[in-house]
């Protein structure tokens, strides 16, 4: 679990380095004397130095919001002393403050809140002092930081309890912690925003204010007075306060009209008039009482923090605490990162256990990585690399803003042309410098390293990029572990490492000649003595700066010694050929060299996987001009072997590149072919609601017009009904048009039937008699009783005896709901 940084403690260290962490590594490492401690100690440095990871702790930390946390989190990045355990609650908790950045109700900037005067405030607390104004009003800051957090989160668990579980650890880091609202309001009611006691806070206050107020009104009006008396010296004549009294300053020394007490003299006067000594000695009591006044106010706000004091400490601490998750979550989202998952050396074989909690909207997501790779990284950024071209950037940007800026000044100042065309060349100039910079952005590495790996030789030109591979993959290793997503494109698998060793040449370390052959060989000798199958060692030229041969031997069989008992992983650089032998004779070894391009004679800085370097060094040289005589003894001095050999490479080096081609393209026409799918997903979803509409639709008015139909022959079997006609006397022409309504109704309900209605949902007229009642009418409706031949209205319904109460005329009838037809 990840501990919060102490707030009142000082952390030993040894050359740098906090002594928890000398004494936590003596597990891994062994150390058995102070020789072993200063020994890894010195290693680490180096290492951490050439990585220059204390540039990229800064970096991060200057995301936080708050002092202390931008001190709490460089500490803890320096520090590197996590256990497995410990970083992955630290993942989670980047990923949890990503997953609350992104809901957009959540507040984790703490730049409102000074935690140093809240800590300033716990101190004085402590020690029975009262707090002073604006250590009271950092604390209601505080506070209501934490009230906000925690209203936040509730509301969000109201909307979906799920997000409870998303936001882990946060959410349980946030509701424990505990808000006395009465010391909100306490301080409310008695300190203004603007950090002064109110005239509301007691009495006595009130008092001594309204005293001052009078006292200062009243030598507001005697210095006018006086000034107004003097009629000669009365322009140079100004009332002021000095030291708390009242008294009026003269531009010159001549002696005034009224006596008063001479303060100072010399370019001009001033004097205390005897007028006003009374009421200056008086405003000096009521200000005494107003201190006092306000001194026992802010003394009862303290007795009240007392009694909550543990758990204001808490919420500061966590508050710290959230701080520096709030900079490692905001560095990520700022430069892309990506959560890594990380596991144990020793648990490679076994499921991933960085797995993040994988929310709703996918955010912030990892997904398992293949199996195959110990090490996965693809499109990997060197953060500090990425970060000065960034600064570059915007500092280019920014300078052609202020050059058009200053044009258009020098336009509306009207000057010469001359002036404004070298204004305009120079604002062309900057604006290619921006093209240039956006167009050139460091280019990612890809980083697949198979579980069955243990030491990598990468092999290519100078300045081709071999040193920035290693420190990009130390980086990301140390990243992973402090709780940092990695700079890569896509979710990455990166090894829980205990420790980074690494061997880079740089300014510092050639003047300090550890990139001379023994400095070398003995800084390689300690890093292969302490480094464990927990390591990570990344060694930059092996064998170099001595004879090539030797150097050579010497550094196969260093790599070969890291491979059979050293570190988990080697990744090696070299310009020695034989080094990239090793892998045809040792199943640990493996290939890897950085691409250069001979047409444009400048490296591309990607790196290509199972092939070996080749030397350049004779084409180049025939490309630019060499006499042909000098570039064909080198090639015989070479030697044909070595020449078939750089030739067997060419022919790798080409197909890589087709097969990497091909691949690129499969995936294009995969994810083409992914989104075609799914369009035609969606045009069939579309297509299947179209049809359903069209059915409802069509049903909808067969169904009206089925309606219409049964109620125009409903119309016309009253009509005949009610006429005075009997059934017999009815004419020819009237029983065939009564015939024809009846087969109109029956062919729209044979047509409803086609479309699958259901016979009970639609009633269709089959025969132009009334119809028998199926169920019992209502009161209101009328029905026809056979017995009378007459229309009757229904007066009561019992459904118990499914008996009706009808009017038929003056006539009540009770009848069996039988014996009438609608």
């Amino acid at each position: 679990m990840s501990m919060p940084v102490p707030l009142f403690a000082a952390v030993g260290t040894i050359h740098g380095f906090p002594i928890n962490v000398i004494r936590r590594r003596n597990a891994y490492f062994k150390v058995s004397s102070s020789m072993d401690h200063h020994n890894l100690s010195k290693v680490k440095s180096n290492s951490l130095r050439v990585l220059e990871w204390d540039k990229l702790c800064h970096s991060v930390a200057s995301f936080a919001r708050t002092s202390l946390g931008r001190q709490a989190t460089k500490a803890q990045l320096l520090s590197l002393d996590q256990t497995f355990q410990e970083s992955l609650r630290l993942l989670q908790e980047t990923n949890a403050a990503i997953l609350m950045h992104n809901h957009d109700s959540f507040n984790l900037d703490l730049t409102s809140v000074d935690l140093a005067l809240v800590e300033s405030a716990i101190k004085h607390a402590r020690r029975g002092l009262p707090l002073d104004a604006n250590e009271a009003m950092a604390l209601l800051s505080l506070l209501q930081f934490v009230e906000a957090l925690q209203l936040s989160l509730k509301a969000a668990i109201k909307q979906d309890s799920d997000w409870y579980k998303q936001f882990m650890p946060l959410s349980e880091m946030i509701t424990q912690l505990v808000v006395n609202r009465s010391i909100i309001k306490l301080i409310q009611q008695v300190i203004d925003e603007d950090g002064s006691v109110k005239d509301s806070a007691s009495s006595a206050l009130k008092k001594a204010r309204d005293q001052v107020r009078t006292l200062e009104r009243k030598l507001h009006q005697l210095m006018d007075k006086l000034i107004r008396n003097e009629t000669k010296e009365a322009a140079l004549m100004v009332a002021s306060s000095v030291g708390g009294r009242w008294c009026i300053s003269s531009g010159t020394d001549q002696p005034t009209g009224f006596k008063g007490l001479l303060l100072s003299s010399g370019s001009g006067s001033i004097i205390e008039p005897l007028a006003a000594v009374p009421l200056n000695d008086e405003l000096q009591q009521a200000r005494a009482l107003v201190a006092k006044a306000e001194a026992d106010v802010l003394l009862m706000v303290t007795e009240k923090i007392q009694m909550d004091l543990d758990d204001i400490e808490k919420s500061l601490r966590t508050a710290i605490q959230l701080d520096m998750i709030y900079a490692r979550a905001t560095y990520s989202l700022s430069y892309g990162g990506t959560y890594p998952n990380i596991f144990l050396p020793e648990d490679i074989d076994g499921p991933l256990m960085a797995e993040p909690y994988r929310s709703k909207d996918k955010t912030s997501q990892a997904s398992n990585p293949k199996k195959e790779w110990i090490f996965y990284l693809p499109k990997a950024y060197h953060p500090l690399l990425l970060q000065q071209h960034r600064e570059k950037l915007s500092t280019a940007r920014k300078n052609v803003r202020s050059a058009a800026a200053e044009i258009r000044r020098r336009k509306m100042q009207a000057e010469n042309m001359a002036v404004k065309g070298e204004a305009e060349i120079d604002l062309s100039s900057l604006q290619k410098q921006v093209r240039a910079l956006e167009e050139a952005p460091p280019v990612p590495v890809d980083f697949f390293i198979s579980q069955k790996t243990r030491v990598l030789v990468i092999t290519g030109p100078n300045t081709g990029g071999k040193t920035i591979c290693l420190k990009t993959i130390g980086l990301a290793a140390m990243m992973a572990k402090s709780g940092l997503h990695v700079l890569s494109s896509e979710s990455a698998k990166v090894p829980w490492f205990d420790c980074v060793f690494a061997d880079i040449g740089d300014e510092q370390s050639l003047s300090q000649s550890l990139s001379t052959f023994s400095g070398h060989l003995k800084q390689i000798s300690e890093i292969q003595s302490q480094s464990t199958r927990r390591s990570l060692v990344l060694l930059d030229e092996v064998g170099a700066g001595t004879n090539p041969l030797e150097g050579a031997a010497l550094g196969m069989s260093l790599l070969e010694s890291f491979a059979r008992s050293g570190a988990l992983l080697t990744i090696a650089t070299t310009h020695h050929g034989e080094l990239k032998t090793l892998k045809y004779s040792n199943d640990a070894f493996e290939n890897a060299c950085m691409e250069f391009d001979e047409e444009n004679f400048k490296p591309t800085y990607k790196i290509l996987w199972g092939v070996p370097g080749r030397s350049n060094a004779i084409n180049i040289a025939e490309r630019l001009g060499v006499p042909s005589t000098i570039v064909d003894n080198a090639r015989e001095l070479y030697g044909a072997a070595s020449a078939e050999i750089d030739e067997v490479i060419m022919d790798m080096e080409t197909y890589k590149q087709k097969f990497q081609e091909l691949i690129k393209e499969s995936r294009h026409y995969l994810t083409m072919s992914r989104d075609l799918h799914e369009k035609l997903l969606v045009s069939r979803r579309k297509l299947q609601d179209l049809g359903a509409q069209q059915r409802y639709k069509k049903m909808r008015e067969l169904s009206e017009a089925a309606a219409v139909a049964r109620s125009t022959l409903h119309k016309k079997v009253r009509q005949l009904r009610t006429s005075t006609m009997k059934q017999s006397q009815l004419s020819k022409a009237s029983k065939r048009k009564l015939a024809n309504n009846y087969k109109h109704a029956t062919a729209v309900e044979n047509e409803l039937q086609g479309t699958n209605m259901s016979s009970s949902s639609i009633q269709v007229i089959k025969q132009p008699q009334s119809e028998k009642i199926t169920e019992l009418p209502k009161v209101g409706d009328t029905v026809h009783v056979s017995s009378l031949d007459k229309r009757a209205t229904v007066l009561k319904v019992d459904t118990s005896k499914e008996e009706i109460v009808v009017q038929a005329g003056i006539m009540k009838l009770k009848l069996k709901a039988t014996d009438v037809q609608r």
